[in-house]
């Protein structure tokens, strides 16, 4: 009986193999499975066609963060949310170039989930960072790098961790799954060509003094 029950278990086990996952693995899910549901793809209609990008849901009736240059001269927006969902979006409130932030507000039927706020004053030059976006329109797609320098004179965090067309105004995140910095912009010298590991981010808290500044009510 027990060499009977010995053979199953083992069959059993060599048909399932039993994967062990590494703790930076199972931490790169964990904050993927949290964030993304909070994470919008979005779609301007622009004078010479689209403009894509990527949101972050920053309250749960429905008020996104993303690039003020990602709607800029929008004749029309969608937001698609990560479940499929698409909603015409009005903006907000935006910022100039510089700065580069715009607020839009979409109406869900269902409350939608929001983004974890971190802070970017005790951000550390080779900490790891993670990035979620919609680069070419390939939505919800993870990254991983590091902070790989601070420019204290532009208020940008650069990072090599892969920022591309349409990751603009998505999330770059700590390993806590918290937002400290809004992806803005590549270091281009081939036209959007590739990807060369020079990324930059808008801090977090510049982000959160606009939302504040707003102060909008529905």
């Amino acid at each position: 009986m027990l060499k009977n029950i010995l053979f199953v278990l083992i069959s059993v086990m060599l048909c399932f193999p039993v994967f062990a996952y590494e703790p930076e693995e199972i931490v790169n899910m964990s904050i993927y499975e949290k964030i993304n549901p909070s994470i919008v793809s979005i779609d301007a209609q622009i004078p010479d066609g689209f403009s894509t990008g990527t949101g972050c849901v920053v309250r749960s009736d429905g008020l996104i963060l993303t690039g003020s240059h990602v709607i800029e001269n929008s004749k029309g927006i969608e937001v698609t949310t990560s479940d499929g969902k698409t909603y015409k979006a009005e903006v907000i409130a935006q910022m100039g170039k510089n700065n580069d932030l715009a607020l839009l507000k979409i109406s869900p039927k269902n409350s939608l989930k929001t983004i974890s706020f971190g802070s970017s004053s005790s951000v550390k030059v080779g900490q790891k960072v993670l990035s979620i976006g919609n680069p070419f329109g390939f939505s919800g797609t993870l990254t991983q790098g590091i902070v790989s320098r601070i420019d204290y004179t532009r208020h940008r965090i650069q990072t090599d961790a892969a920022i591309n067309p349409g990751c603009s105004g998505g999330p770059l995140l700590n390993s806590d799954g918290e937002v400290i910095g809004i992806s803005q912009s590549i270091y281009n010298p081939d036209n959007n060509i590739s990807n060369i590991g020079i990324g930059f981010a808008i801090p977090i808290d510049d982000a959160k003094k606009f939302i504040s500044s707003v102060a909008y009510k529905k």
